[in-house]
């Protein structure tokens, strides 16, 4: 734990961690006096998955039902939910949550787009929304594949807020 950690101007360390105190301790940031602004974040991920199982999936055949449908389900679900399942994140009001799944030629690219109009961002609820979305995909099929491969999950996109537009090059 840092013991020379100092406050900057913007809340922050000097090692840039806002959820970390002076002292090193972790805290839940106060975003109390910060601008409500209209939010959006969009993330994505992969999930790879056998050619025998994407054929079954393809062609309507996993037993436990439609996957697909049932991470769309999921990653809403999730994105609600992110804090009960993230310490520090703060409850928001989401406006709205989608969730993609596109084929790929080994298995789907997923995209989840939240958004929200407060005080702070939505880039957890995003992502959130895509590991839930993998993750049932892979609950639903792991019975005929045990060897996909969730992965890439990372933030493509995310406006408002002091922080203004970020895009992922």
């Amino acid at each position: 734990m840092p013991t020379s950690s100092k406050r900057s101007p913007l809340g922050k360390t000097r090692q840039g961690l806002s959820h970390v105190d002076a002292t090193g301790q972790v805290r839940m940031v106060d975003v109390g006096r910060k601008a409500v602004t209209k939010r959006e974040a969009v993330a994505r991920g992969t999930i790879t998955i056998a050619p025998d199982a994407l054929r079954l999936i393809r062609s309507g055949q996993i037993a436990k039902g439609d996957p697909l449908q049932a991470a769309r389900v999921a990653g809403i679900m999730a994105a609600k939910r992110t804090a009960d399942l993230i310490p520090l994140c703060h409850t928001l009001p989401l406006s709205h949550v989608e969730v993609e799944l596109r084929d790929r030629r080994n298995g789907y690219e997923i995209e989840a787009t939240a958004k929200t109009t407060g005080q702070t961002g939505v880039e957890m609820e995003a992502l959130t929304a895509v590991a839930a979305a993998a993750l049932t995909v892979y609950d639903m099929v792991k019975a005929v594949d045990k060897t996909m491969v969730i992965g890439e999950i990372r933030l493509i996109k995310k406006t408002g807020g002091r922080g203004g537009t970020y895009r992922r090059t």
